[in-house]
C-alpha cells in the first residue's frame, strides 16, 4: 500500500515559551506586559456590537491601518498589518526571500526565523554574533537574498544603532531588509526613519509587548508602498480575513491614549534597571538591556539548576539549551511585586546551589 506520509511536509516546529494552566504562577517566561491595556480598550470591548460578529472583517482592517498611519505620521499605503507581528513576518519570507541566494540572520536571535525558513524552503546562513552578543554589521555587507535582524535582539535584548542598520541596508538594495522592532519601544532606537530613505527596508513591530494586547494578535509593518503591496497580495492569496473585528476595533483604540502607554513603558523600565541591579549583587552578568526583559547569567549557578528550581516555586521563565547561551536566562520585566518574589526566590536557589557545592567539595 502507498504510504501517504512520505509526502509530509516535516519541519521542526518553533517552540514558544511554556502557558502555565493554573493561576498562581509568576510568569516570567513569555515577555508579555505585566499591565492591563488602556482604559479605552476595556471600555470599547464592553461597548462593542457583537451582531457585527455575523458579517467578515474588513480584509484590509483600514480602521487600525488608518490609525496606525496616523500615529507614525506615514501614509495609509506604507502599512501593513497581520495577526500577530509572526504573521506579518512570515509574509514577509514568503513574499520577500525567493532567490536561491540565502537570506542573513544572526545564529542567536528568535528561533522562528529558521523554522520559517525552513517551511518554505528559503536558503539562509547565520552570521555569529560577536562574543558580546552584539551584531557585526560587517557581516551583512555581502551578496545574500534578505536580511532579517531583530533590533534589540532577542534573547540577548541589545539594540543595534541604526546608523549601523542604515549601512547595512545602503549595501543591499537589491534585496530586502526586515527590521523585526517587537522590544523597540523599551529604549531601543527604531529603523522608522529609514523608511523614507530606502525602498528596500520593511519595520515589523507588535502590540502584544509595549501595547499588552499580546491576546489580540496584532502586529504591522511599515515601509514604502510597493513592498505593502507585496504584501498583501501574498496574504489575500493566502487568507483574506486575516484580522477579526475585535483586534481590528480594540487595536484602533489602544493607539489613542498615548499618555497611558508611556507611563507603562516608564515602569517597565524602571523596573528593568532595578532588576538588573538586583541580579548583580547576586552575582549576576547581565548585559545591557534595551527590551521587556533581561538576559542572565550567574557566575557560579548554572542556568538549567535556577530555571528548575524557580520552576518548583512556580515561577516560570526562559531557558534555551543552545550553544552559546545555555548558561543563560532570559527574564521578562514583571510587577515590582512580582519581581520582588522573583528575586527572594533567586536568593534562595543561588544560597542553596552554593552551600550544596561547598559541602561537596569538602
Amino acid at each position: 500500500m502507498p504510504d501517504w506520509r512520505k509526502n509530509l511536509r516535516d519541519v521542526v516546529p518553533y517552540v514558544p515559551g511554556e502557558q502555565p494552566k493554573s493561576d498562581n504562577v509568576i510568569k516570567l517566561n513569555t515577555n508579555e506586559n505585566p499591565y492591563p491595556p488602556a482604559a479605552g480598550v476595556r471600555e470599547c470591548m464592553r461597548n462593542m456590537d457583537i451582531s457585527a460578529l455575523r458579517l467578515y472583517p474588513d480584509p484590509e482592517a483600514g480602521i487600525l491601518t488608518d490609525a496606525i498611519a496616523q500615529y507614525y505620521s506615514v501614509d495609509k499605503d506604507m502599512v501593513f498589518v497581520g495577526v500577530g507581528s509572526d504573521d506579518v513576518l512570515a509574509m514577509s519570507f514568503l513574499t520577500f526571500f525567493n532567490s536561491e541566494k540565502p537570506v542573513l540572520f544572526p545564529d542567536i536571535t528568535y528561533s522562528f526565523y529558521d523554522v520559517w525558513a525552513e517551511l518554505y524552503d528559503i536558503p539562509y546562513e547565520r552570521p555569529v554574533l560577536r562574543e558580546d552578543f552584539t551584531i557585526d554589521a560587517d557581516d551583512y555587507i555581502r551578496e545574500c537574498g534578505g536580511i532579517v535582524i531583530a533590533n534589540p535582539n532577542a534573547p540577548t535584548s541589545l539594540c543595534m544603532p541604526v546608523c549601523d542598520i542604515e549601512r547595512i541596508v545602503a549595501a543591499n538594495p537589491g534585496v530586502v531588509v526586515i527590521i523585526d522592532e517587537a522590544y523597540v519601544d523599551f529604549g531601543g532606537e527604531s529603523a522608522l526613519v529609514l523608511t523614507d530613505k530606502y525602498d528596500n527596508i520593511l519595520v515589523v513591530r507588535t502590540f502584544s509587548k509595549s501595547r499588552s494586547l499580546a491576546g489580540l494578535r496584532i502586529g504591522f509593518a511599515i515601509g514604502n508602498p510597493e513592498l505593502i503591496r507585496a504584501l498583501n497580495s501574498v496574504k489575500l492569496s493566502y487568507n483574506s480575513y486575516t484580522m477579526n473585528l475585535p483586534s481590528i476595533v480594540m487595536g484602533a483604540e489602544a493607539l489613542k491614549d498615548d499618555e497611558y502607554f508611556r507611563k507603562t513603558i516608564d515602569r517597565i523600565i524602571a523596573t528593568r534597571e532595578s532588576a538588573v541591579a538586583r541580579l548583580c549583587d547576586l552575582g549576576f552578568c547581565v548585559p545591557d538591556s534595551k527590551a521587556n526583559f533581561v538576559f542572565a547569567r550567574h557566575e557560579s549557578v548554572p542556568a538549567a539548576y535556577i530555571f528548575d528550581n524557580l520552576r518548583k516555586e512556580n515561577i516560570y521563565v526562559r531557558y534555551f539549551p543552545k550553544p552559546r547561551i545555555d548558561n543563560y536566562l532570559r527574564i521578562t520585566i514583571g510587577t515590582d511585586n512580582e519581581m520582588d518574589v522573583l528575586f527572594e526566590a533567586l536568593g534562595r536557589v543561588v544560597n542553596s546551589y552554593k552551600k550544596n557545592k561547598k559541602s561537596v567539595d569538602i
